[in-house]
């Protein structure tokens, strides 16, 4: 390895995402090119780099970056440079160049140990002179720790991270107990911190090492498969697989972890296995715990009567609306509002929306609030009923400075019911807001399809509640959203059924393409996407038509279509800018969606009488549209479908992606026109009939699937639903059970 000393020049390209960065060095007086992942580097800094030389196609001879080390510049004009170079805030190359004549040489070491002196200079005061210095020391800071943290592979996005985190604890925290970094930051798994430790001398058996790999198995439980809990011998077994260490460890550790309040360890009944031993986070066991008591208060609760009678209000609406309710939905409105719980699930079609209409009738002079866990679905929710919805986490009011719910049980709701729509989608952690925010005599309606996939998050709320029996309840099986034409809706329930759609009948909505190979599927589906359904629908192909994917791999999976689809709905242009995240491309008009919730970033909405608003929060399956990109600030500027426009910094890119092509799990809660769906086989685990359910009953227009009849047929006979640890069923039983004695 070659050891040269160099000057910094220029960063010619520099990828946030990680760390790559092209830069142009100053050796004597020739300009090479050194390249590879480092920190941020100011013009006119001197370097000391380690790296061989290699031979580049295009661009010839360059130094190819292994190690880095960075100090101040010396020389006046390199100070200049450096302080102009955009690493110091409020400092531009105007004024770089009037402290520099002031101070000399001595101007770094001024800023360091004297900044109240840059008042000296002319239009700096004192704020200005405390920022400079500020953030002086906050990029020594930082650009040490990256350094150390280099030392042990770890990617520059993740380590600005750390340095949020730690500051100038990093090196402390890093060397004693690296496994903080599991539990403390997004991104870092117990692998990660595995190989960390390894290096700075941690042993296999260490405590900490045990007790954090503990921690890792339960959490990749709630996060990857929904558990709320793990049985201890199959966490003891997963654990012992990640660790390679002796049971007897792992035995030790977790009974310590549960003496400490760590983890907590009930006994749970279990319908297949029997009596668990039941290791739980304690956030979780809590939410559980206080969902089921909440639940059987509002049951409890003495309810204000409606004034108005049940069936002359149905009456009245039938005759108004050209409707005739089913005895289901007769049943569903009367349970409703008799009831302090209660439940209403069906598939697409079958009324439930009516039901609520019905309701916000027969409740008139009550406050009725509505909701949804997402902003499409509250907005569908309110259009279709007539009366504002909100996003539970808006009306609970949540607080992003605080990580909390502002409505809750010391400042409950203002109303007399809370119908909430599309329950499948809800948590254990957001069913828990809600129940808190609700006093005793308020209704809670909630409404669903119990054969959708469950939550993202943790728990099976809505099925755990249905299955207790313990809850009011009408499942609505008769189909009533139905023209003459449309099999939509009617496939939907045949699918639901284990039966395969009817398809391609004449001047119908629901049709199918035979292809079958994934490569040829993946690119009829980008026609017609791009050129055929458009024409046919008189549709826009960016928001009225939305391919989903079963999976994110492979040539049908979302990862390889959104490729396709961008290249052809959005390609590239000299007029359009774009942002490179790792393999992904970003450009100005690109299609995109949230993957995660983010409750600090803040939004604007500009109002029609010149006006805007603002607020915080995008959430997971948000979806908009990328309107500008700053290339010299790195800030990809996107509109949401609706209106909100929100910037995104490098380190907020990585929670957004192309939305072309999203997951059938991403899209729930969701309605689009139209919908294409390729169907080309794969994992039995991921390839399920409610998956397929899930799919056709996004769309509103047309059903397109492209792939195989054997494809459809396989999900469709796939009954399997991962099984989800839960006690909630069993909790709300118990407290039944002992009110009852």
């Amino acid at each position: 390895m070659d050891i040269i000393n160099a000057v910094a020049e220029e960063t010619v390209f520099r990828n946030e995402e990680n760390g790559y960065t092209v830069l142009t060095i100053r050796l004597g007086r020739h300009h090479v090119t050194a390249v590879g992942i480092m920190p941020q580097v100011g013009e006119g800094e001197r370097l000391e780099l380690g790296g061989s030389w290699v031979e580049h196609p295009s661009y010839g001879e360059q130094l190819k970056v292994e190690t880095i080390k960075i100090f101040p510049p010396e020389t006046k004009s390199g100070i200049e440079r450096y302080l102009a170079s955009g690493l110091i805030r409020g400092v531009r190359s105007s004024l770089a160049k009037m402290i520099v004549d002031h101070f000399g040489n001595d101007t770094l070491r001024v800023i360091a140990e004297e900044p109240m002196r840059l008042m000296e200079v002319s239009g700096i005061g004192k704020k200005k002179a405390e920022m400079i210095a500020e953030s002086y020391a906050e990029q020594a800071e930082e650009r040490e720790a990256m350094l150390f943290l280099q030392k042990y592979n770890i990617p520059p996005k993740l380590s600005v991270k750390i340095f949020k985190q730690y500051n100038e604890n990093v090196q402390q925290i890093i060397t004693t107990n690296p496994y903080r970094l599991v539990e403390d930051i997004d991104g870092i798994g117990f692998k990660t911190a595995d190989k960390i430790a390894e290096s700075v001398g941690i042993e296999r058996i260490s405590e900490y090492r045990i007790h954090a790999g503990i921690h890792f198995v339960l959490r990749e439980a709630v996060s990857g498969t929904g558990h709320c809990f793990l049985p201890k011998e199959e966490l003891v077994q997963s654990a012992r697989q990640i660790l390679g260490v002796p049971r007897d460890l792992i035995d030790t550790q977790l009974d310590t972890m549960i003496l400490n309040h760590d983890v907590i360890a009930e006994i749970i009944p279990d319908d297949d296995e029997g009596d668990l031993i039941a290791i739980y986070e304690p956030s979780i066991c809590s939410a559980e715990k206080i969902v089921a008591g909440r639940l059987s208060e509002l049951m409890a609760g003495k309810l204000k009567k409606p004034r108005l009678d049940p069936d002359r209000v149905i009456d009245t609406m039938e005759r108004e609306e050209g409707i005739t309710l089913h005895p289901q939905q007769r049943l569903a409105v009367k349970t409703a509002v008799e009831y302090g719980v209660s439940i209403i699930t069906g598939g697409p079609g079958t009324g439930k929306t009516t039901i609520i209409k019905c309701i916000l009738r027969l409740l008139d002079g009550q406050k009725v609030l509505l909701a949804a866990p997402t902003g499409r679905a509250a907005k569908r929710m309110g259009e279709a009923c007539g009366q504002e919805a909100m996003t539970l986490h808006r009306l609970l009011e949540y607080a992003p400075d605080i990580e909390s719910f502002q409505r809750n049980e010391d400042n409950p709701l203002k109303c007399s019911a809370l119908i909430i729509d599309e329950m499948s989608m809800v948590d254990i952690f957001l069913m828990r807001a809600a129940v808190n925010a609700m006093a005793s005599g308020m209704r809670l309606i909630m409404v669903g399809d119990v054969d959708q996939l469950p939550s993202v998050g943790a728990g099976n709320v809505l099925r755990d509640l249905i299955n207790s029996n313990e809850f009011p309840m009408v499942r609505l099986s008769e189909i009533f959203r139905q023209n003459e034409k449309s099999m939509i809706v009617y496939n939907a329930h045949l699918i639901n059924s284990g039966e395969m759609p009817r398809m391609n009948a004449k001047g119908s909505d629901f049709f199918f393409e035979r292809q079958t190979m994934p490569s040829d599927a993946a690119e009829s589906i980008v026609n017609l996407v791009s050129r055929r359904l458009p024409g046919f629908l008189k549709v826009d192909p960016f928001w009225q038509i939305q391919v989903l994917a079963p999976t994110r791999k492979g040539d049908c999976g979302v990862i390889a279509l959104n490729t396709r689809l961008q290249a052809a709905l959005n390609p590239p242009s000299y007029e359009k800018n774009e942002y490179v995240r790792g393999e992904t491309v970003f450009r100005v008009g690109d299609k995109v969606m949230q993957t995660k919730n983010n409750y600090q970033m803040t939004w604007e909405r500009h109002l029609p009488d010149g006006d805007y608003d603002t607020g915080s929060g995008i959430f997971n399956g948000d979806m908009g549209r990328i309107s500008s990109i700053d290339k010299e600030d790195k800030v990809v500027t996107v509109v949401f479908d609706d209106d909100r426009e929100v910037e995104y910094g490098p380190m907020d890119m990585e929670d957004l992606e192309l939305a072309y092509c999203i997951s059938i799990h991403k899209s729930q809660g969701n309605e689009f026109p139209a919908v294409v769906l390729p169907v080309v086989g794969g994992p039995p685990m991921l390839l399920t009939r409610n998956l397929l359910y899930t799919g056709v009953t996004r769309a509103k227009r047309l059903v397109m699937l492209v792939g195989r009849e054997s494809a459809i047929d396989q999900m469709i006979r796939n009954t399997h639903i991962v099984k989800r640890y839960s006690a909630l069923k069993w909790r709300i039983i118990s407290l039944s059970e002992v009110k009852r004695t």
